[in-house]
Formats: structure tokens, sequence, C-alpha cells
């Protein structure tokens, strides 16, 4: 499986922890019609509250808290936008 490394990040921020980590694939992992491959998470006291990710045969979709919601896969840049936009509302709780 070939894949390119578009970006990685992990920061702490005063309510927890933010990794990411986004790929660019040869193909599609199906059933995005995507070339990339990612997986965003807010990590608070270890516990995952907010996340983003594409896993093979569930394609895009995202976490708040325990539910779980189909995401429109637009682009990177709006991907990483929409996951920060998430991280600061489940802040404001």
């Amino acid at each position: 499986m070939d894949a390119e490394l578009v970006i990685r990040f992990r920061d702490v921020l005063s309510g927890g922890i933010v990794v990411g980590v986004v790929w660019q694939m040869a193909d599609p992992v199906p059933p995005s019609d995507h070339p990339f491959k990612y997986r965003l998470a807010y990590l608070v006291n270890d516990e995952r509250v907010v996340g983003f990710d594409n896993e093979r045969g569930k394609g895009d979709h995202k976490h708040v808290g325990t539910e779980e919601y189909a995401y429109a896969f637009v682009d990177v840049d709006r991907l990483i936008d929409d996951f920060w936009r998430e991280v600061e509302k489940w802040n404001a709780r």
C-alpha cells in the first residue's frame, strides 16, 4: 500500500491532547471516494471525546462524545478546520 504523509500533529491543550495524521493513498479506502486516510482525535483523561476518521468499511465519520455521525469529507484543509471546530465546541460545554 503506497501512502504519503500529508500532515501529522500532536499538541497538548489545557483540557487534553490532540493527535492527528493524514496520508494520501494511491487509491481510496472504501467506501470513501477520495485518496486520503485520516485519524484525528482529541483525548481528555485518556478518553477520545472528539474524533474524525475513515476506516475501511465505514467511510468518513466523526465521533463526538459517545455518538458517531457521518462526515462529508471535502478536502484536508476543511477536515482540519472541522476537527478544530468540534474540539472548541467540546471545550465550550
